[in-house]
């Protein structure tokens, strides 16, 4: 792995939760987008090399709106950039962490992605990201 690449939170309202995240890391989101397949509309922030990702739900059926319902906002994952995201995906699953998609999709901001169970990884989901070249 090379190194956190964001850290997505989970929000109710992006349009509030922007206003409170430029005043906290006093910088604007620099891009929001909807990734349908997800059922999300995100936008980014960048705090220093790390981003940090808002995430809203579209609608009541996806994992973020589950996810608010269950625990409220917050944290929802931790995502670490790699080099290959298969090569990462067989090694996981080698060391016994049970991933939640073995064939990565598309995601936000240009990536790759397969998620980490959070039962794998005492109780955080984790995102592997690849850069789409």
């Amino acid at each position: 792995m090379k190194k956190i690449e964001h850290i997505g939170i989970a929000v109710s309202n992006l349009e509030e939760s922007n206003l409170i995240y430029s005043k906290l890391l006093n910088t604007q989101s620099y891009k929001t987008e909807t990734v349908d397949s997800e059922g999300v509309i995100t936008s980014f922030f960048k705090a220093g090399d790390t981003k940090i990702e808002l995430l809203q739900g579209t609608n009541e059926d996806n994992a973020i709106s589950k996810f608010i319902n269950k625990k409220g906002e917050g944290i929802h994952h931790i995502a670490f950039e790699v080099e290959d995201i298969l090569s990462e995906i067989k090694r996981f699953k080698k060391e016994g962490f049970k991933i939640i998609n073995e064939t990565p999709k598309k995601g936000a901001d240009n990536k790759l992605i397969c998620f980490i169970h959070p039962k794998s990884s005492m109780g955080v989901l984790i995102e592997l990201c690849q850069e789409i070249k």
